[in-house]
Formats: structure tokens, C-alpha cells, sequence
């Protein structure tokens, strides 16, 4: 089935030469179904990458998924254009009133911050307590992973002592977990962070349960009891070369990065980087849309609100 997303947005034309089946909404209005409605808080500044990476594993699986675009009121995105936010994005204000089936709030490279420094801090707090009544599963990766653990649950992020950068093996805690359904053994997640979560911390928290971690990482994924919060400390959805990207910005900004772990060949960062972790990426993003969101989600969207 197809992922409905707005006509214009630059992601359709990707998505549609890699063969992902693209429904505008000029053509979804003419269907008679309930697609899962999906907002996306996109806190990451290379926007438009980040919106075709999510659509690309929200678009390809059997159901049906119509997506919103939102950012913070409270601070602006210098990297993208003012025309692109007006056409494409909401503001909380848009959305408030509304509920949704699933949601996912991305990373933000503000990590380096306490929490509370952050200018749109407050705001996102208002929006992850918001989530709680009107979304039915939320889904936050990397700094939103930490954001969430802290904002609900009071569990501190720490620094390392070097930045965390490559593409490292993980292993299942909770191997019956259909989060992770249809997983091998030892699978492959990009980390790209100066912060980290200790597993004593969440471990402590009645309620929360680490799904899968890596030896060098740390935690990947925990969930709460019913799946309606799922944390991810990594970002599965990156492409190939974002890494890359990353290592190169950092280059050239003077700041001597380390070459991202078991990424280019051979650590030879002239060789093209080897994808060993978007298979995985397909799947994890198809079992949260089938089982935390499709599977339990109710039929009128409004009775969010009732479940506890």
C-alpha cells in the first residue's frame, strides 16, 4: 500500500524512483479507507533528508499511511527554507486538537546541551505530554529517545568521552519482542551521539523495558508496557552516506572527528561506505507501524484519548 504525502514535498520524486508506491493527496482523496495517520516532529536540521528517510520506511510496508510534517514554534530551522516550512510544516497549534496513530520525534544536535538550555525545551515538553492523550504510539529516536526518557521518565543523559560514530552489531534482550520480530541475531544500527543513557538508570524505572542494546553502544531500544512510548538511541533510518556527510561536515569545521566505526571499508574514508543495516531498518519500522500502531490502534481515532 501506498504513503500518502503532500504533493510538492521533495521526498515524492526520491521515493518514486526507488520504486516506493507514492499516493499524493490529490489521488488519496478518492479512496474510501483510514489510512494510520503518522505525525512526524522533525527536529533534525538537514530536513528534507530526514523526511525522505522516514517516508521511505513508513511507505514500505502493506498499510496505508498518511503523514504530517511539524517543527518547533520556538526555534527555526537555519538550514532549510522559510518557503519549505510554510508549504510543508505545522506548528503545534495545528495539530493540537487532532490525534493521531502514531508518531515519531527525530534527534536534534543539541545533545551537548543540559535538556532545560534547549530554546524549544518547554515546547517540546508540552508536545511529548500532549503525545500521552492523543497519540497512540510514539516513537522517538536518538536526542528525542533521550528527551522522552528524561522528560517522562527522569532518567539522565551523559556525556561520553569521545563522540559516538559508526555502525555497530546488536544483540536482542527481549528476544520475543515483536518490536523486533523477524530479527537475526546480531544486527547492524548507525549511532551518531556525544550522549548516552546508562542501563542501570532504566532498568530502575517500574514500566520500562530494554528491547535490544550493543556492546559498544550501549542501549538501543526500550519500550513501555504496552508499546505506546518506544525509545531508540540510534538511527536506523539513516541512508548510506549520512555518516559520510556527518564525518565530512565535521572535517571541514575543524574539529579532527574520528572516521565512523565498521563504516567505509576497510577504514579507508576515500572507499564508498557499505549499507549492513537497512534491511533491519525496513523491518523494525514495519513491525512498529503493524503491531504497536495498526494492530491496537482503535478505529475512531478520537478514543485515543480513552486508553490508559
Amino acid at each position: 500500500m501506498p504513503i500518502k504525502i503532500p504533493n510538492e514535498l521533495p521526498a515524492v520524486k526520491t521515493l518514486e524512483n526507488e520504486n516506493i508506491f507514492v499516493m499524493t493527496e490529490k489521488r488519496a482523496i478518492k479512496q474510501d479507507i483510514r489510512p494510520l495517520k503518522i505525525l512526524i516532529l522533525n527536529l533534525m536540521p538537514t530536513k528534507v533528508d530526514t523526511e525522505t528517510q522516514l517516508s521511505r520506511l513508513l511507505g514500505n510496508t502493506p498499510l496505508q499511511v498518511e503523514i504530517e510534517l511539524m517543527h518547533t514554534s520556538t526555534h527555526r530551522a537555519k538550514n532549510i527554507s522559510e518557503e519549505h516550512l510554510l508549504a510543508f510544516y505545522k506548528d503545534f497549534s495545528d495539530v493540537k486538537d487532532n490525534f493521531y496513530d502514531g508518531m515519531i520525534i527525530t534527534g536534534a544536535p543539541v545533545e551537548k546541551m543540559e535538556f532545560e538550555e534547549v530554546d524549544y525545551w518547554d515546547e517540546l515538553c508540552e508536545i511529548m505530554e500532549w503525545s500521552k492523550s492523543h497519540v497512540h504510539s510514539t516513537l522517538h529516536i536518538c536526542w528525542g529517545a533521550q528527551a522522552g526518557l528524561y522528560y517522562h521518565f527522569g532518567i539522565k543523559k551523559y556525556m561520553m568521552d569521545e563522540k559516538l560514530s559508526g555502525v555497530y552489531a546488536h544483540h536482542l534482550d527481549h528476544k520475543k519482542s515483536i518490536l523486533f520480530r523477524g530479527f537475526d541475531d546480531v544486527f547492524y544500527v548507525p549511532h551518531s551521539r556525544y550522549t548516552t543513557v546508562h542501563r542501570e538508570d532504566i532498568e530502575a524505572v517500574k514500566g520500562l523495558k530494554i528491547l535490544a542494546s550493543s556492546d559498544k553502544a550501549g542501549v538501543y531500544a526500550v519500550k513501555t508496557k504496552r508499546g505506546r512510548q518506544v525509545f531508540l538511541t540510534g538511527h536506523s533510518e539513516y541512508d548510506p552516506d549520512t555518516l559520510n556527510k556527518e564525518y565530512t561536515r565535521d572535517k571541514a569545521a575543524g574539529l579532527n572527528p574520528k572516521i565512523p566505526e565498521n563504516y567505509f571499508p576497510g577504514d579507508d574514508d576515500t572507499k564508498t561506505p557499505v549499507s549492513t543495516w537497512r534491511g533491519h531498518a525496513t523491518l523494525l519500522f514495519t513491525n512498529w507501524l503493524n503491531y504497536f500502531v495498526y494492530q491496537t490502534t482503535p478505529y475512531d481515532i478520537m478514543k485515543i484519548k480513552e486508553i490508559k
